[in-house]
């Protein structure tokens, strides 16, 4: 009996044997699979390498921001120190007269002892190397304990002042002393306030220290 002759129209792939398509199927996979590592895989593995080195230049613009940062942080706590400083000092030493606060000063700490504080009188600035004495003549009366207490709480103003020259005169509330009444002494005072104040380098004061030859 003769051999069936193959299908008219049949494909090539119809006519392989079971091996052959198997193997044609592999070859396609194959090709499919290089297909995909060139055009898909590679580009992704290009584009993990750039976003990994886009990570680290990312991590180092971030470390070099918070150096920054510190740094600036540091700069900034260091001039609010130096801010408060210069303040507390301009108080201790302040680069004007300021006689009204000056006077103000004493006025409220005698107000504070008890002392009545009756005459006050500006005196010209003595200029030193590199500060200023402003002296200010000041009559004081009050007892004993209230003058202490005045010159105590002058020593607790913020601003550097100096008593100088005290000269004290005793006197009596009633005029005269009787064993039987006791008469409580008052105190006038004399003496001279001496604030201080810090001398500009230039400017009016340069041209003050210039003239002095200081």
């Amino acid at each position: 009996m003769a051999a069936k002759a193959p299908a008219a129209g049949s494909s090539s792939l119809d006519r392989l044997p079971l091996a052959g398509k198997i193997g044609v199927g592999l070859l396609f996979l194959t090709l499919v699979g290089a297909l995909f590592f060139v055009f898909v895989y590679e580009d992704l593995s290009n584009d993990l390498a750039a976003a990994k080195q886009r990570e680290g230049t990312l991590r180092g613009e971030l470390r070099a921001a918070e150096a920054v940062k510190e740094a600036y942080q540091k700069d900034r706590d260091e001039k609010i120190r130096s801010e408060a400083r210069a303040e507390q000092t301009k108080k201790i030493l302040p680069d004007d007269p300021e006689t009204p606060a000056f006077l103000a000063s004493l006025q409220q700490t005698a107000t504070i002892a008890g002392v009545n504080l009756t005459s006050w009188t500006p005196v010209d600035e003595v200029p030193q190397e590199f500060f200023a004495k402003v002296p200010m003549k000041l009559t004081l009366t009050g007892r004993y304990h209230q003058i202490a207490k005045f010159f105590h709480g002058v020593g607790q103003i913020d601003r550097i002042i100096n008593m100088e020259d005290i000269q004290m005169k005793l006197s009596l509330k009633n005029g005269t002393v009787r064993p039987d009444q006791p008469v409580e002494p008052e105190v006038t005072v004399e003496c001279l306030g001496t604030a201080f104040r810090a001398l500009k380098l230039d400017g009016k004061d340069g041209a003050k220290r210039r003239g002095t030859g200081k």
